[in-house]
């Protein structure tokens, strides 16, 4: 994929590292003209990575009613990235944040787009960000939603809430562009927003690298199989258990040291239930 910065801004350039350490990923869409006109936001936000998830159309990229719709923004439709799964898509991403067209009993923390950018700013500086949106039908599934760190909700018009989604990538994008441009201010209230919104306290101590989306997904797999282990969850009727966990783990802002504690903790778990069960006559 090609990562090269379309914008002549001086400003841009020395923020680089934001800009291009931040995907914009759409999840299934559905029409060429939107990952076209997709495409375009971002390259007028000085964006340019974009990532493709199962999109309907197969080679959208070169889809004429996609090139017509990015109006100049070819470089960036045809660098796009196709991946099978959301879960390709956020591989190397250690935040991520889903936008939804509703609110969601179970999920992430949920932010207006500026409250995100916000975070999104402060979190950038730590390595891979992701923008996640959902098909203009159907949106993001809950597992979807579930997979990334946090949620954003554009406060449209309750009377009439129906954004394009090329409308909503644009506004995520002009508000991330915002936080980028603003300096040292923006990355001030970021570190403050982001440290009430997962309720942690500075203490003075350096934090460790950030865990990856791949990682964390890893990190669930393995303590949802400890805790079936133990007879803490019934596969057959959980109970939104996972889902609370993922929820509280999202509040946090895991280092992968944690994650490998995490890990550590249901691997003993599960060794300890199979020598029982080996024990037991």
């Amino acid at each position: 994929m090609d990562h090269t910065l379309h914008s002549s801004d001086p400003a841009v350039a020395d923020l680089r590292g934001g800009f291009t350490s931040t995907r914009f990923v759409l999840v299934e869409p559905s029409h060429p003209g939107n990952v076209g006109a997709a495409a375009r936001a971002l390259k007028t936000m000085g964006f340019s990575r974009l990532v493709l998830v199962s999109p309907r159309v197969p080679h959208v990229q070169s889809d004429p009613e996609a090139i017509a719709m990015a109006s100049g923004a070819d470089d960036v439709l045809a660098s796009a990235h196709v991946v099978p799964t959301l879960a390709d898509a956020l591989i190397g991403v250690h935040w991520s944040i889903a936008l939804t067209a509703r609110l969601r009993e179970y999920g992430p923390p949920q932010w207006t787009p500026r409250a995100a950018a916000a975070v999104a700013h402060e979190q950038a500086v730590h390595g891979e960000i992701a923008l996640v949106f959902g098909n203009e039908r159907t949106g993001l599934s809950n597992e979807d939603v579930e997979r990334c760190s946090a949620l954003a909700h554009i406060p449209a018009n309750p009377a009439y809430s129906s954004l394009n989604l090329a409308q909503a990538v644009q506004v995520l994008a002009y508000e991330l562009r915002t936080e980028y441009l603003s300096g040292d201010d923006a990355t001030a209230r970021a570190l403050v927003t982001a440290q009430a919104s997962v309720g942690q306290a500075t203490q003075g101590e350096p934090a460790g690298p950030r865990a990856a989306s791949d990682e964390i997904e890893s990190m669930f797999t393995h303590l949802e199989s400890a805790l079936v282990a133990l007879d803490f969850l019934d596969p057959a009727n959980p109970k939104k258990l996972m889902s609370r966990l993922r929820r509280l783990f999202a509040r946090s802002g895991l280092e992968r040291e944690e994650v490998n504690i995490v890990r550590g903790i249901a691997k003993h778990i599960l060794l300890k239930t199979k020598r029982d069960g080996d024990d037991a006559p």
